[in-house]
């Protein structure tokens, strides 16, 4: 028996055989989250969209492993460059209100991302008592 539980949201599954996200124990590591609207398949049309989508889809992720937001211990984002981070920081705030208890984050520029994507994320997080 695996250790192991992979978790999937559909809509956002990956061409490749990765898991959108893995629990191991108490802890849930992701891949990339993208700002695609798992309903269509379709990216975000432009960067504020996609910051949107990305956010749904961390709260989509972090319910399909039983959790929520508040177990996020870290966030890693990579966006394009020359891109202000105005609407990330919005929903980061929507997300993450208490100025006490927020994830780690860290941002990069990077101009090679997958796709049409303007904007991705991965999470780590500890779900339930451990």
């Amino acid at each position: 028996m695996s250790k192991r539980r992979n978790i999937e949201v559909p809509g956002l599954d990956h061409t490749n055989p990765i898991p959108l996200a893995t629990v191991m124990g108490p802890f849930l590591v992701s891949g990339g989250i993208p700002g695609r609207d798992p309903a269509t398949g379709r990216t975000g049309a432009d960067f504020d969209t996609q910051v949107a989508l990305m956010f749904e889809n961390i709260r989509r992720v972090m319910e399909a492993a039983g959790g929520t937001t508040d177990d996020i211990i870290k966030l890693t984002v990579w966006m394009q460059s020359g891109r202000d981070k105005k609407a990330l920081n919005a929903e980061w705030l929507a997300m993450f209100p208490d100025e006490n208890s927020r994830p780690a984050r860290h941002t990069f520029v990077y101009d090679d991302l997958p796709l049409d994507y303007e904007i991705q994320c991965e999470i780590m997080a500890v779900i339930g008592r451990f």
